[in-house]
């Protein structure tokens, strides 16, 4: 068969599109029945503990695994259920799983809706063979049970099995964290401008934001920077600070920014290169995020052996301030890092965590010290 001369031009015409066409979108969104609205059949439940390995749609489970419905429980208790009606129970040593695909050697970022329901202090468990990270959810950053959590992970193969486990044993064997919706986004790590030093400087790169997440995505402590779901950073200290976004929140910059939300127990800290004995210049800036913090706020931070105590006065209203610390490099690595020095809660609500807003860091060269 004849092959005409336009057929020709327009199958190259086809191959060079496509060289030049935009790389695939990252994954991002909830894992299937993420949120847990696909119900359990019903002979698959006895009342509301699930029967059989498979009695969760799209899930694998394992041990006492209960479904719930939000609002008051038997018992007098009440659960809340920030991102649906239902979500699901770990009791003790239960787990739930389920595969999903990847791409080996990138970066994802889990978005999942966890609290406590007992007084007792509750853990849950993520893996990613072969990372694991324990969460501890004794801490309620918000009081509605609203509290949103990130995890990040590089995947290793094509396949991912992502576990939440309840590693505790507790004297009630229906204690334990629950889980109202699980999401996941593919990150791209920022790399060092020439115009910056700092990756992700203005937070840009983060986890992905579930609907309804108003309280914006808490992101737990000591997580590395390799596999930080917030990439480029760390997040060193004891307890989470929370990503924060601009549909909710008043960001300095951008679409994106982070709130130290648990004074000195909440920081953040990024390694950059630099040349011994030179001189740089730090400059950020500090906030509120227009949600009810209010008072004297404070965020120090340090680079190499200098320091910055940066006092703001907040009246909750959205405003901030630059500030700017000139520091010498002392090595081929300078660790940047930045903590609230105070404790504080939202004015209409004394049971939320809050804390300045921190944004846009950027380190430049110096000519001369």
């Amino acid at each position: 068969m004849a092959v005409t001369s336009s057929a020709v031009l327009a199958f190259l015409l086809l191959i060079a599109a496509s060289a030049f066409a935009a790389p695939p979108p990252p994954s991002e969104g909830l894992l299937p029945n993420g949120n847990f609205e696909d119900p359990p059949k019903r002979t698959d439940l006895k009342k509301t503990v699930i029967q059989g390995k498979n009695g969760l749609p799209k899930w694998e489970i394992n041990g006492l695994v209960e479904y719930i419905s939000g609002g008051p429980q038997p018992g007098g208790m009440f659960f809340a259920v920030a991102h649906g009606v239902h979500a699901v129970r770990l009791g003790n040593d239960a787990s739930i799983s389920q595969s999903i695909p990847v791409k080996p050697g990138s970066l994802y970022a889990l978005t999942f809706g966890a609290s406590r329901t007992c007084a007792q202090d509750e853990v849950l468990r993520v893996s990613v063979h072969p990372q694991t990270g324990d969460l501890p959810l004794q801490t309620l950053y918000s009081s509605n049970g609203g509290d949103t959590y990130a995890w990040g992970f590089r995947a290793a193969s094509n396949v991912a099995k992502v576990v939440f486990h309840n590693p505790g044993v507790q004297e009630d064997p229906a204690c334990g964290p629950l889980l109202d919706a699980v999401a996941i986004k593919e990150l791209f790590p920022p790399r060092p401008t020439r115009d910056n030093l700092v990756k992700n400087a203005g937070f840009e790169e983060g986890p992905h934001r579930l609907i309804n997440s108003s309280n914006g995505v808490l992101l737990p402590p000591r997580q590395e920077d390799l596999t930080s779901p917030l990439p480029g950073w760390i997040i060193e200290s004891l307890k989470a600070v929370k990503f924060i976004d601009k549909k909710h929140f008043n960001v300095p910059f951008g679409l994106a920014a982070v709130e130290l939300v648990a004074g000195r127990e909440s920081a953040i800290a990024q390694v950059i290169r630099t040349l011994p004995s030179k001189c740089y210049n730090l400059t950020f800036a500090v906030g509120d995020a227009r949600n009810g913090c209010h008072g004297s706020m404070m965020v120090e931070a340090f680079a190499a052996k200098d320091t910055l105590k940066v006092p703001f006065q907040s009246q909750g209203k959205g405003r901030f301030k630059t500030a700017s610390l000139k520091f010498k490099a002392l090595s081929a690595r300078t660790r940047l890092t930045f903590f609230s020095s105070f404790y504080h809660t939202r004015i209409d609500d004394f049971g939320s965590l809050c804390g300045p807003v921190l944004d846009e860091v950027r380190v430049v060269p110096l000519s001369r010290c």
